[in-house]
């Protein structure tokens, strides 16, 4: 089975609720013509942005088969099936594969400090059980393990373990695991976009680009396929602000403020997380009216 390859700006994408708090599936079809529209490059539903462990089982099948199923192969999805229990992680895996996602992405388990023998089991069971790639996703200050460099040289030895989402804030991890790995395993910033690219990485996984898919799909044209690295710097510092304003622990609910000010109404966050204070939502609202974001429905 010959794999998909994925470079470029993805977007872990917010999950719309109404204002009931239910699941919007409509919104969540409406929001994936956007992001394909303004010219993003992959979608990954159900990763932390869009608060998977606060949905139900039944909620995880539709989000990914809506979002599969709307973006109709236009830009690949990887799902989001991370688990505690491997078990489980497969499950949500053999799950994502039929539903025809191109890849998963999958964060340690976040809760019983695995050893390195460990994690390398747990991967290696998922990889096995699918046909797919699978994305690792390195967030030591949300999943308690940190997948450093020469752990992940160790997991790139598994056939599909061929991506990995690196959301540290040290940006010469990137160097050292495409100097460890070499073509094994293909960088994606989680979230240092522009650095990440200057020292290599294929790919951003990004939270800022639910709001501007646009721009920080052309930050990475910039880098990675032009050269351009005056242009990508000036871009990006205007972007910064946003990118910091989703940055820390109101990164889902800033990221929905950021939406209902541009005209896309996406629900508030389920708790334990609560909807911005009113301070941080006028800075939201600023935000978007400096950078001039709407919200243009695609026809």
């Amino acid at each position: 089975m010959t794999m998909k390859s994925f470079r470029g700006t993805y977007t872990v994408m917010i999950t719309p609720f109404t204002e009931t708090g239910a699941l919007d599936l409509p919104a969540l079809r409406r929001f994936v013509d956007w992001q394909i529209a303004e010219g993003i490059h992959g979608l990954i539903p159900l990763g932390s942005t869009g608060e998977f462990l606060s949905l139900s089982d039944e909620e995880h099948v539709a989000v990914a088969e809506t979002v599969i199923r709307q973006a109709a192969g236009r830009v690949p999805v990887l799902v989001g099936a991370g688990a505690e229990d491997t078990r489980e992680a497969v499950r949500l895996s053999r799950r994502a594969e039929r539903l025809g996602a191109d890849g998963v992405m999958i964060i340690p388990p976040f809760y019983s400090t695995p050893t390195e023998d460990e994690l390398y089991h747990h991967y290696k069971t998922i990889g096995d059980a699918i046909g797919i790639p699978i994305m690792v996703y390195n967030n030591p200050a949300t999943a308690n393990v940190d997948l450093t460099p020469p752990i992940v040289a160790r997991l790139s030895t598994i056939a599909n373990c061929t991506y990995i989402k690196e959301s540290t804030l040290e940006v010469t991890r990137v160097r050292d695991i495409i100097r460890l790995c070499g073509d094994r395993m293909t960088v994606f910033g989680g979230i240092l976009g522009f650095e990440s690219f200057v020292e290599g990485a294929e790919g951003w996984v990004a939270v800022a680009s639910n709001v501007a898919p646009g721009p920080l799909s052309r930050l990475f044209e910039l880098v990675a396929n032009e050269e351009k690295i005056r242009e990508a710097r000036s871009l990006y510092l205007r972007y910064l602000p946003l990118i910091e304003f989703v940055g820390g622990q109101y990164y889902v609910a800033g990221t929905k403020a950021l939406l209902r000010h541009m005209g896309c109404p996406v629900g508030a966050p389920r708790p334990p997380r609560l909807p911005l204070p009113a301070p941080r939502d006028a800075m939201a609202q600023d935000i978007v009216q400096a950078l001039g974001l709407a919200f243009r429905q695609a026809s």
